[in-house]
This record gives C-alpha cells, sequence and structure tokens, in this order.
C-alpha cells in the first residue's frame, strides 16, 4: 500500500507518503507555483524522491472554493491560475490511481480529529483562525455531510455593527483573523505584544462564535487551530474557553476546547484519514 497526500495552501504546499496508513514519511514542501500544471510537477517530483512510483491512492487538501464534482478549485483569491481546471485529471494522468480532492480546512479538522487534539470523540468541531477563520465538523472520524461545506468564519456576531461600522460585513472572521487585526490595527499581528487587550477582546469575539458552534453542532470537544491560535503572539485558548462559558450562560454545559496538535501537518494526517477510508470500501 502507497498512499501519497498532499496539502496545498496559499504559499506552500506539503506532500508525503504512508505505507502503513498510519504514520507519514518525510514531509517535502514547496512554495505553491502560481499554475495548476506548475504544482502537478510539484506532487509528481516528490513522488519520486519518495520513492512512490504507482501510489495506491492519491488524496489532497486545496484551499478556495471547491467545484461541485471535487475536482479542482471554482473560486479563490490567491491561486486564481488553478481556477476551473481539474487537478483530479491532471493527477490521474500521471498516477493512474484514485485521487481525492476535498478543502484544506476540512482535511485539517479531519486530521485533528482522528490523529490529533479530538482524537478518540465521536463528534469534532474544527475552527482555524488565521489570515480567515474556517471550519469543519467532524463525526465518528469522517466530514460530516454537507451541500455546501462550512462556513463558520461568515457567520454574522457585531449585528449593530458597534465594532466594525458601516462599512465592513460584522462577521467572525472581519472580527479575529489575522487579516481583519491588520487591517484595524495597521500591525501584523505577530507585532502585536501578547500583553496588548486586543488579544483578550479576539478571545471574546471568538467565544461568542464558539457559542454559536456548539449549539449548532453540539459537539464534544472544539479544536482549535492556525496562527492567531498556535503562534506567538496567539489569542489564548483559556480565555476562549472563559468567554465561551460565559456566552454560554449555563443554557449547555461547555466541551473541551482545546489548541491543535498537529501543527502543520493537520492537513497532510486529514488526507491520510480520508485515504484509510476509501480504501475499506474497495
Amino acid at each position: 500500500m502507497n498512499i501519497l497526500v498532499f496539502d496545498i495552501g496559499g504559499t506552500k504546499m506539503r506532500i508525503a507518503c504512508s505505507g502503513d496508513g498510519t504514520s507519514l514519511s518525510e514531509v517535502m514542501t514547496f512554495a505553491t507555483p502560481r499554475t495548476l500544471e506548475a504544482g502537478v510537477n510539484h506532487i509528481k517530483t516528490a513522488a519520486a524522491k519518495l520513492g512512490i512510483d504507482t501510489p495506491t491512492i492519491v488524496v489532497g487538501g486545496i484551499r478556495g472554493l471547491l467545484s461541485e464534482d471535487k475536482s479542482g478549485i471554482q473560486n479563490d483569491g490567491v491561486l486564481i491560475k488553478w481556477i476551473g481546471k481539474s487537478l483530479v485529471a491532471a493527477l490521474q494522468n500521471e498516477f493512474k490511481a484514485p485521487i481525492y480532492l476535498e478543502n484544506d480546512t476540512a482535511l485539517a479538522g479531519l486530521g485533528e480529529a482522528v490523529f490529533g487534539a479530538g482524537r478518540g470523540l465521536d463528534i469534532v468541531a474544527y475552527h482555524t483562525v488565521s489570515t480567515g477563520v474556517g471550519g469543519v465538523k467532524v463525526e465518528e472520524g469522517k466530514i460530516d455531510e454537507a451541500s455546501m461545506g462550512f462556513e463558520p468564519g461568515h457567520q454574522i456576531l457585531d449585528i449593530d455593527r458597534t465594532i466594525l461600522g458601516d462599512d465592513i460585513t460584522p462577521t467572525l472572521e472581519n472580527l479575529v483573523s489575522g487579516t481583519a487585526l491588520e487591517s484595524r490595527y495597521g500591525m501584523k499581528a505577530y507585532d502585536i505584544p501578547q500583553t496588548d487587550v486586543v488579544w483578550d477582546e479576539l478571545a471574546e469575539y471568538l467565544g461568542q462564535g464558539l457559542r454559536n458552534t456548539i449549539l449548532y453542532w453540539s459537539p464534544d470537544a472544539v479544536v482549535l487551530g492556525g496562527a492567531m491560535i498556535v503562534g506567538d503572539p496567539a489569542i489564548s485558548v483559556d480565555a476562549i474557553r472563559k468567554y465561551t462559558v460565559a456566552s454560554l450562560d449555563q443554557f449547555v454545559p461547555c466541551p473541551l476546547i482545546t489548541k491543535a496538535t498537529l501543527g502543520d501537518s493537520s492537513g497532510l494526517y486529514g488526507a491520510l484519514a480520508y485515504a484509510s477510508q476509501h480504501l475499506v470500501k474497495q
């Protein structure tokens, strides 16, 4: 069994393989190229260096909105020249193997649920807070069904617009993401000292968002990843937990809220879990 997995982000793409379905080889990292064709070449080159000539299955995650048939991306603000092209077809042409493509955040959440911070739990909600805010619900080790994907970052929070004003859509993403923070304060998140009160404010905003997640998805745990959570400085998970408990106001118990543990490899581990599920079906 040779499982080839990849994770394509806006700045970096990572490729690895697995022979046992539970552990990863050395992870090879490349700068994400502007074109799909160059990206496929990177995956092909990495596979050769990893000793994978004929993979049993290839699974990967990619940023952006996937097309309905999950063959490529339909829309994205960064990988513009990848839009409308079939990454699945291009990889099938190279490897002559089953190819599966998923949203990168969904696979990162799956990785954390199966191999990381949510391991052993039935229902895991995963949120990533970095340049944007994304998320996924994982149930019994599988990405939950959804007709249009999951977009928790686009929930409306600042209803009366007292924080963001009239010109910015009052979403969770526009309140707590690194991009939003830079827009409001004119500084990169990593340049703002951990002692600044803004980090506590972000924890309160995120706690309000997690209240909705908990009430809608009823998870056993909420796992938080992304640079705004696992970076330095970062939004304190203890503070997030405090504000989430307060916002729930004893209406329902607050589940475990914890930090992601797999780092940059979460998406690769999610791809590995996804591959294993499909191999069982074959």
